[in-house]
């Protein structure tokens, strides 16, 4: 006794034009949506030779990195702050000098009113990025 082959039966309906626009419609609205939130995450936006102090963004965002570019003889700070001279929110400390390994510091603190970097004593330079 034979085994009988399996057979393929084609679908009795196909997809019109319209559904298959609709089904590329929605990959590309969800390919942005990832897109944005990666950057939203990853930083979208870079602020560099920051060395007075300076109002990177005035509204909420997110701080994701911190480079310091040229070394100072005090620590810097970030502040959650839309204009400057207001430091009663601080985010973070910069060090006055870059990491070891010459990599930037993760930071990754979001903000509710703006991000203000103020570099440290003695000529620090940094670079923020940010979203």
């Amino acid at each position: 006794m034979s085994t009988p082959k399996p057979t393929f039966q084609a679908p009795s309906q196909q997809a019109s034009l319209s559904d298959i626009l609709s089904a590329i419609k929605n990959i590309v609205t969800a390919l942005n949506n990832a897109t944005q939130t990666y950057l939203s995450v990853n930083g979208s936006s870079i602020a560099t030779a920051i060395s007075t102090p300076t109002v990177v963004k005035s509204s909420a965002g997110r701080v994701v990195n911190v480079s310091v570019v040229v070394n100072g003889s005090g620590v810097g700070g970030i502040y959650d702050a839309a204009q400057l001279g207001i430091t009663k929110n601080p985010l973070w400390v910069i060090p006055d000098a870059p990491q070891a390994n010459g990599e930037p510091f993760d930071v990754n603190l979001s903000v509710a009113y703006g991000i203000l970097v103020i570099p440290g004593a003695g000529g620090q330079i940094v670079s923020v990025s940010y979203s």
